[in-house]
């Protein structure tokens, strides 16, 4: 991917079909971040909406965010997933061909239990 500045705004760096960009102050080579990596922290933790793109041969490399955005961005992408999985099994319910059988919690506890124990031996 080709990461190019922006026609319209020349204060902006983007890669072709992703959605980030960046400001120029957003972005920093691998080796200034080296040498200047505490200030470049304290400018990003300062606000929840900064970024840092690290730049190594000519391309983004990594980016540095907020520990609490970082978490929020984890928090979403699990939130994603477990609403994926539910569609999943809700599909699998609606289509199955056979009515599927239903057990409780500690049912399903006593069959893998007997399983780790034939496992076991």
């Amino acid at each position: 991917m080709c990461y190019n500045m922006c026609k319209h705004q020349d204060n902006y760096l983007h890669k072709g079909t992703t959605m980030a960009t960046y400001f120029k102050e957003e972005l920093v080579s691998s080796t200034e971040l080296a040498k200047r990596l505490g200030s470049f922290l304290d400018w990003v933790i300062s606000d929840p909406f900064n970024k840092l793109a690290i730049i190594r041969r000519n391309k983004p490399e990594a980016v540095i965010v907020p520990i609490e955005e970082y978490e929020r961005m984890v928090s979403m992408s699990e939130a994603y997933e477990l609403e994926q999985i539910e569609k999943i099994i809700e599909e699998r319910v609606t289509n199955r061909k056979t009515p599927a059988k239903m057990i409780s919690h500690e049912e399903m506890m006593g069959l893998i239990e007997k399983r780790l124990a034939n496992v076991s031996d």
